[in-house]
């Protein structure tokens, strides 16, 4: 039996398009929403209830390091695991049975690595992919590079970052695709401008509703504010929960010397949050974010799960001296 396990992001969803491009095999998808990377260990509860051997799993862009513990259960009882990923991975277990393809450069993704295992064989959906993981200047340079012309660049550039807003979400319900789901139907597209240019593709859909949300965005007003770090509040409400990410995104494009922080009210009060590194010092998110208890990521953008309230002020600060 095969697994993949994949962020339900863009950069997860891509990486696994690419893969099933290539080499289309039958397998259990296991994904959730962005913030939900301990996916690793529904392996082994759903190992419990089908028969038979695991044959294979590949595991996409999702932390080793928060996984680490059912990954190693998993090599231990044979399972081969493909490991392709861009996030902290902790000490890599030495294991025949372990690929390992980790590559933390703040200027890579998941779909990137898998791009480069398939020599480029669905290059666009790697762009695109970079887009939507917010490498703006990296894409925009592979994309150049590629001969696309500036509206093909601004097609990729809208394709990736509606499927990474789908992705966001505190739970599926918030979602307008699961990512499986979505997974599925971007596979009929061997190119991302074949989904542009079918107007009954995932990209009208999710055009239309993702502008739904981002006026709403828009006119949040920030509640902290310097020369290094900008602070915005949304509330609890699906809107926000899936803009969340991607208004980090766009904010960091628009001051790329300064880190900005989204903060969404959960339904206990608590606090998620989207840190994102000044695009101009694409280091330190993933550290800070680790400093607190739900909290991790990499080194250009992270976030905490729930923040409590009371430690608004000590993130807000943590983040000001670390890149003063």
């Amino acid at each position: 039996m095969n697994y993949d396990v994949f962020n339900g992001d863009a950069d997860g969803i891509i990486a696994l398009l690419q893969l099933q491009l290539a080499n289309p095999i039958s397998s259990i998808k296991i994904t959730g929403v962005k913030r939900d990377i301990s996916l690793l260990k529904q392996v082994t509860e759903s190992k419990n209830e089908h028969d038979g051997d695991v044959d294979a799993i590949r595991v996409l862009d999702i932390s080793m390091e928060k996984n680490k513990t059912a990954l190693i259960e998993l090599l231990a009882k044979g399972s081969k695991v493909t490991y392709i990923d861009h996030h902290r991975s902790g000490d890599i277990p030495e294991d025949d049975n372990l690929d390992a393809h980790i590559d933390l450069d703040a200027n890579t993704c998941t779909a990137l690595i898998v791009d480069k295992l398939l020599d480029g064989q669905f290059h666009e959906w790697a762009i695109c992919a970079a887009f939507g993981d917010n490498l703006i200047a990296k894409a925009t340079e592979l994309a150049i590079a590629a001969g696309l012309n500036n509206t093909e660049r601004a097609d990729l550039e809208t394709l990736g970052t509606l499927i990474n807003y789908n992705g966001y979400g505190a739970h599926i319900d918030d979602l307008h695709f699961h990512p499986s789901a979505l997974f599925e139907l971007l596979l009929a597209y061997p190119s991302p401008f074949d989904a542009i240019r079918d107007v009954g593709s995932p990209f009208y859909i999710l055009q239309k509703l993702y502008n739904q949300d981002h006026v709403k965005a828009v006119e949040t007003k920030a509640f902290y504010d310097t020369e290094l770090v900008t602070g915005f509040e949304l509330p609890d409400d699906t809107w926000a929960r899936r803009i969340s990410g991607v208004f980090g995104n766009e904010l960091a494009n628009l001051s790329p010397d300064k880190a900005h922080a989204i903060f969404t009210i959960n339904t206990d009060n608590t606090y998620t949050v989207s840190l994102r590194a000044p695009l101009s010092n694409k280091q330190g998110a993933g550290d800070i974010c680790s400093q607190f208890a739900s909290g991790g990521g990499r080194a250009a953008a992270a976030g905490v799960n729930a923040l409590p309230k009371e430690q608004i002020n000590d993130f807000l600060t943590v983040v000001e001296n670390y890149y003063r």
